[in-house]
């Protein structure tokens, strides 16, 4: 039998009807809807929130047939349904007709499908009958929002737009408080955390189950469920690569929410089961050009390791964006340790390090030409080699096409940064500003063979750089390890856009 994989899908009836695979998650399913009420889940795209909350409304409309074999077919009294009322932010058209206008639409829409008749003209009227009314002729109803930040993240760029759709959002739930009779489940779901108090201010009941341990594998793929569910793909993949538990691990798993378990990305896993190469496909999803330019306009580069709070991560909020918070939220970053209240962030796995760097790196050069793998390839075989010829030959190639107004008094620090998202890309071993006894330098590179201490100066000269290496002893510390060890000064011109020269010493 050939096995189908639900890539992209999103409903719940069409993945169980047309025979694909679907990760059995109605346990924990059934835990959320039995133990509370009114819930709130942020996960990044591509994660199967929308499946999620497709599968929620087939159980609510009492869709026995499609959970037959499940966990929950034996568990569930089937003979009590409810309404459904459904919002999917990202189909309704909010940037054709406005927001307030494609939720009145959405309103009628959901109205016509329950048999409810609406008369108010307002917005917030308009949801108010479409509660009342279906609760009131068929039960109480399940409330299902997803992608509820679509009008927002959307508008990020646009400050004056971004507001009067949140306006109009906070406006639009507000009428939820005091429905507690008329609301058998709110469940909703998004990629940020936008601050309550400027979205859900009123719905003081909402619980985050974001980073709550009980609901971690909610979405996404663990550990278990890729060797159970999969285990037919793993064992036809492991002729040719015999470690292919290990190198799925490595590419695809790593996501955390404060959980000790690692989880995969629902998207990724099922193109890797159904192409059977290792690849990256999160970059293909959609690139963030907006995180990227927030990213530049900050003069930030690589991002692994830095250390917030869980306060941080717990909000989103446009009048102070915090990058590592959207980072987190968009799932380029994840949680790697939690001590307390800190959490320590860094890559999920090597897909979505790639994709941040390599779409950072384009950002920083400018260039038409996005694919920077070729470049970055010969710059990692000769850092491998020791080849400091071919090494400057490689940065010159990616360094070249920076637009000339970027060569500047006060851009210094973005050609250190985009060297060291190159070395980053490479593969190699990279550190910033490395600190010793009597200065730090700029780039630390480690191979098997080789310490490289890099100083970069713009329009310098070499041998300056040099001298700051072996002036204040920046291989000192690494004096006991047997690798070779390079100091390297290299200077940029900005008069011809590229490395004017640069001068290399044995210490």
């Amino acid at each position: 039998m050939i096995r189908k994989y639900p890539i992209g899908m999103q409903s719940f009836r069409e993945i169980r009807e047309g025979g694909y695979i679907y990760v059995d998650k109605t346990e924990i399913i059934h835990h959320v809807v039995e133990t509370g009420k009114y819930y709130f889940l942020s996960r990044p795209r591509r994660f199967g929130k929308s499946l999620l909350v497709d599968t929620i409304e087939e159980l609510f409309k009492g869709s026995k047939t499609l959970f037959e074999g499940l966990w929950i077919h034996n568990q569930w009294d089937w003979s009590k349904t409810n309404p459904v009322i459904h919002f999917n932010f990202a189909e309704i058209p909010y940037k054709e007709v406005g927001l307030e206008e494609a939720l009145k639409i959405e309103l009628t829409r959901n109205a016509g499908l329950v048999g409810v008749a609406l008369e108010a003209k307002t917005l917030q009227g308009m949801f108010r009958e479409l509660i009342e009314r279906t609760a009131a002729g068929i039960g109480q109803v399940v409330l299902l929002i997803d992608e509820y930040d679509k009008p927002l993240i959307d508008f990020l760029h646009d400050t004056d737009q971004l507001e009067a759709n949140r306006s109009v959002m906070k406006s639009f739930y507000s009428i939820l408080k005091g429905r507690d009779g008329q609301i058998r489940l709110l469940f909703i779901t998004g990629v940020s955390r936008f601050s309550r108090v400027s979205i859900f201010s009123d719905l003081n009941n909402l619980e985050d189950i974001t980073i709550d341990r009980n609901f971690h594998s909610l979405v996404g793929i663990t550990q278990a469920e890729l060797e159970t569910v999969f285990a037919e793909e793993i064992g036809s993949m492991e002729s040719e690569y015999p470690d292919v538990i290990e190198q799925i691990r490595k590419w695809y798993n790593g996501y955390s929410w404060g959980e000790d378990k690692r989880l995969y990305n629902p998207f990724s896993l099922l193109n890797l089961m159904k192409g059977r190469a290792f690849m990256n496909y999160w970059f293909t999803t959609g690139t963030p050009t907006f995180l990227f330019e927030q990213l530049k306009q900050r003069k930030l580069g690589d991002m692994d390791g830095v250390e917030v709070s869980l306060n941080t991560l717990a909000d989103f909020n446009t009048d102070r964006l915090n990058m590592a918070s959207l980072l987190f939220q968009t799932g380029y970053l994840t949680i790697k340790e939690l001590d307390g209240q800190l959490c320590t962030l860094g890559y999920p796995n090597q897909e979505v390090r790639q994709s941040l760097l390599d779409g950072l790196l384009n950002t920083y050069r400018e260039s038409e030409i996005t694919d920077s793998l070729s470049l970055v390839t010969a710059l990692r075989r000769s850092l491998v080699a020791g080849d400091v010829e071919r090494t400057v030959a490689a940065l010159n190639g990616l360094i070249g096409e920076v637009p000339y107004d970027h060569w500047n008094a006060d851009t210094e620090s973005i050609f250190t940064i985009i060297t060291v998202l190159v070395f980053k890309l490479a593969g190699v071993e990279v550190y910033t500003e490395v600190h010793s006894a009597k200065g730090r330098c700029d780039v630390l590179v480690k191979t098997d063979d080789y310490i490289y201490v890099i100083e970069l100066k713009l329009d310098g000269t070499a041998q300056e750089a040099l001298d700051q290496v072996i002036a204040k002893n920046y291989l000192q510390p690494y004096g006991a390890d047997g690798r070779k060890k390079l100091a390297i000064g290299i200077s940029f011109s900005s008069a011809d856009r590229h490395v004017a020269e640069y001068l290399v010493k044995e210490v």
